[in-house]
C-alpha cells in the first residue's frame, strides 16, 4: 500500500495507529457501553489493547483485508475512537466499514464525520463499488448514522454472529457507488432550497 494515509476533516484527522496509542484507546475500549455492539468484552489493560486490537489494525493492512484509522480531534493528538474498512474484497470491489468512538464524544458528529471521510476514501482510493455496514439491532445510534450516510437497510442476518455464549442476528446496511452520487445530488438540492 505504501505509506499509510492521513485523511484531515473539518475537525478531525485520521491516522496510522502508534503502539503510544494504546493508553489512550484503552480508555474507551474498557468501557463496556462502548465495545457491547463490537462483540467484545471490556479490555482489562493497555497492553491488551496493544497485544489484541492494534496488533489487528496492522496485521489487517498486511494482510491486504482492511485499513484502520485511529480518530483525533485537530487540536489534540489524543485518541478518541477508530473508523476503516475491514473483509475487504478487491475481486469483488466490497468492504465492511466499522467505527466506535470515546463515549464523551458521542452526539457531535464526531463519528459520522470520521465515516463520512473514510467513504469517501473507499470510493476515491480503492476502488471499492459497495461498502456493507453489520449493525446490532439494540445499537439504535450507529442504525441512524447509517441512514444519515446514505446506506440502506438490506435485511436481518438471523444468527449472523457468536458472541457472549450465544448467536446473535444483525442488520445488513449497504452503499453502492451511485448511492453516493445520489446523496450528493439530494444535498445540493435540498441546500439550493434552503438559499431561494
Amino acid at each position: 500500500m505504501g505509506e499509510f494515509p492521513i485523511i484531515e476533516t473539518e475537525r478531525l484527522i485520521l491516522r496510522e495507529v502508534a503502539t503510544e496509542d494504546a493508553i489512550d484507546m484503552y480508555e474507551y475500549l474498557s468501557d463496556k457501553d462502548v465495545v457491547k455492539h463490537m462483540g467484545l468484552e471490556p479490555y482489562k489493560s493497555s497492553k491488551e489493547v496493544l497485544n489484541e486490537e492494534i496488533k489487528w489494525y496492522k496485521s489487517i493492512v498486511e494482510e491486504g483485508t482492511g485499513i484502520r484509522w485511529v480518530i483525533t480531534k485537530k487540536e489534540s493528538s489524543v485518541v478518541i475512537g477508530s473508523c476503516g474498512f475491514l473483509n475487504m474484497s478487491p475481486k469483488h470491489h466490497r468492504a465492511e466499514i466499522g467505527f466506535e468512538l470515546h463515549k464523551e464524544y458521542w452526539g457531535q458528529g464526531i463519528a459520522s464525520e470520521a465515516v463520512e471521510a473514510v467513504i469517501h476514501y473507499g470510493y476515491k482510493n480503492l476502488n471499492l463499488e459497495r461498502i456493507e455496514a453489520i449493525v446490532d439491532p439494540p445499537n439504535f445510534l450507529s442504525q441512524k448514522l447509517m441512514k444519515k450516510q446514505g446506506f440502506r437497510k438490506e435485511g436481518l442476518l438471523r444468527n449472523y454472529e457468536y458472541n457472549f455464549g450465544k448467536f446473535n442476528d444483525v442488520y445488513m446496511y449497504s452503499m453502492i457507488r451511485e448511492d453516493i452520487n445520489l446523496k450528493k445530488h439530494l444535498n445540493i438540492a435540498s441546500s439550493a432550497r434552503a438559499k431561494s
